[in-house]
């Protein structure tokens, strides 16, 4: 008598995807992390697909859903580690308030002006220029995690205004500069744009 065959198998559940040896464990999500930081970096936020960023950590598709979830919050922890450099803006503000203006040019300029730091920035800034999603998880996260953090530390009237207004300076800096690579701001000193800019920043700061 021939045994009864096998039932088929359900639906696959979504997930944590079953362990594959190297493809799972402690060090996958980290794997995932880089590997979306680099494909954001290198393609945008419209050409960057949950299959290519699991293909580049060389994982199963379902384990990145797994760790972050959509494609907004893989890009959401993606550029948290992209702008992690950025997040100490608000200490820098901190110390002698007479240097505040300087400190955070200074800082903020040094940041774009290494290659390491300034690639995947633009990518970032990029991507938030041509994706409304891109630019809505952009936003979230420098408001609360700089911004925001920076005006508690500012005792002056208005401090989130203020703050935004310190950092769309230097954003703009960063696009003329970097970006679009107008002259002769392109190709400027970075101490003369840091001595031009310093006492706006200071204004915005520190004066009531």
């Amino acid at each position: 008598m021939t045994s009864a065959a096998p039932p088929p198998a359900g639906p696959r559940k979504r997930g944590r995807p079953a362990r594959t040896g190297a493809a799972d464990g402690p060090a996958a999500r980290d794997r995932i992390l880089t590997a979306a930081r680099n494909e954001f970096a290198e393609r945008g936020y419209d050409k960057t697909s949950i299959r290519g960023i699991a293909k580049a950590a060389e994982v199963d598709p379902a384990l990145v859903h797994h760790y972050f979830g959509t494609k907004e919050q893989v890009f959401g922890a993606a550029i948290e580690l992209i702008l992690a450099p950025a997040m100490a803006v608000p200490e820098v503000v901190q110390g002698s308030r007479e240097a505040a203006g300087e400190r955070m040019a200074r800082y903020i300029l040094g940041i774009w002006e290494n290659p390491v730091t300034r690639l995947p920035l633009l990518a970032v800034m990029r991507s938030a220029l041509t994706n409304e999603a891109a630019a809505a998880v952009l936003r979230e996260l420098i408001g609360r995690r700089v911004l925001l953090r920076m005006a508690g530390e500012l005792d002056v009237p208005d401090p989130a205004f203020r703050t935004q207004l310190a950092a769309g300076h230097m954003i703009g800096i960063a696009m003329l500069r970097y970006l679009i690579k107008m002259e002769p701001l392109a190709s400027a000193e970075a101490e003369d744009i840091i001595a031009m800019v310093a006492p706006t920043l200071q204004r915005y700061l520190t004066e009531g």
